[in-house]
């Protein structure tokens, strides 16, 4: 689909980008000439997801860098030693997020800051300090966010989820403005559903009767879900000097899936005595 030097000599910082939907396009801007650096909290996803990239592109430029990206001078570190390891900083990718199924009820303050901190305040650090040296460099940049169509619509037993990326969208379209005069643009991604290891075992619940691949046909126009490489080719689009014309935009992705009712509002119809113990059962068990 792309040249294969689209994105040759600009530097990437993936939050997020050890597993999932992160990892799949970091993948994908290295084999188009991008050098990366990964972040998560952990190193333990992070270095075999470099190893791996490393391998499938020979020569490809990897870093990681362990950042919480809700502690601010953990993002500053990042992007500091990013600098200091590649000289500039072109891309951040918005991608590390948390997310869980609740009745809202039930949730706790705890439980509604713990998506928040992440998803929102999260992006924003990473944001604030990504755009503060690309307009220091005066060379400008491109910051991408991925966020979900309930960011539009709301969605139920996603409170949090939703205020948050709802945010993020907010953000993401007030500095398209401020920030045009810095050549920075910023866009987004609202993706339907992508089959990760982590997220799935968050946000699909079993014994629900029906297959995921039934529930897909029934729920997504488009018959199925979504493939990454899909998601990375649009990422790699977005952020690629071709798009310059292109910010404060939000791209869905989702093969028609929101235009059907959205994510977990049906939900709704199920019995929520019943549906309330399923999602108890999803929740990580504390340590």
């Amino acid at each position: 689909m792309f040249k294969t030097d689209l994105l040759k000599g600009k530097v990437v910082v993936v939050t997020g980008g050890g597993t999932g939907l992160g990892k799949s396009m970091a993948l994908r801007f290295a084999q188009l000439g991008a050098k990366l650096v990964l972040t998560s909290r952990s190193l333990d996803h992070l270095q075999p997801a470099a190893e791996e990239i490393r391998q499938a592109v020979s020569g490809a430029e990897v870093q990681v860098a362990a950042c919480d990206i809700r502690m601010p001078d953990q993002v500053e570190a990042m992007v500091q030693g990013t600098v200091e390891k590649f000289g500039k900083l072109d891309v951040l990718i918005n991608n590390a997020a948390g997310n869980f199924l609740a009745q809202t009820e039930k949730l706790t303050p705890n439980g509604f800051g713990s998506v928040v901190d992440i998803v929102l305040k999260g992006s924003f650090n990473c944001t604030l300090q990504c755009g503060k040296q690309m307009i220091a460099q005066g060379t400008g940049g491109s910051i991408l966010s991925i966020v979900t169509t309930y960011a539009w619509t709301g969605s139920a037993y996603v409170v949090p989820s939703a205020c948050a990326k709802a945010g993020v969208l907010a953000m993401t379209r007030s500095l398209a403005v401020e920030w045009a005069r810095h050549k920075i643009r910023c866009n987004a991604i609202a993706p339907g559903p992508f089959p990760t290891e982590g997220a799935w075992a968050k946000l699909v619940p079993g014994g629900l009767g029906e297959t995921t691949n039934a529930m897909a046909t029934k729920k997504i126009p488009a018959g199925r879900f979504g493939e990454h490489h899909e998601l990375a080719n649009l990422a790699t689009y977005l952020i690629a000097d071709e798009s310059a014309y292109i910010t404060g935009e939000c791209v869905v992705i989702d093969g028609g899936e929101w235009l059907m009712g959205g994510e977990f509002n049906g939900f709704t119809t199920f019995d929520q005595t019943a549906l309330g113990q399923m999602f108890d059962a999803m929740r990580p068990k504390k340590r």
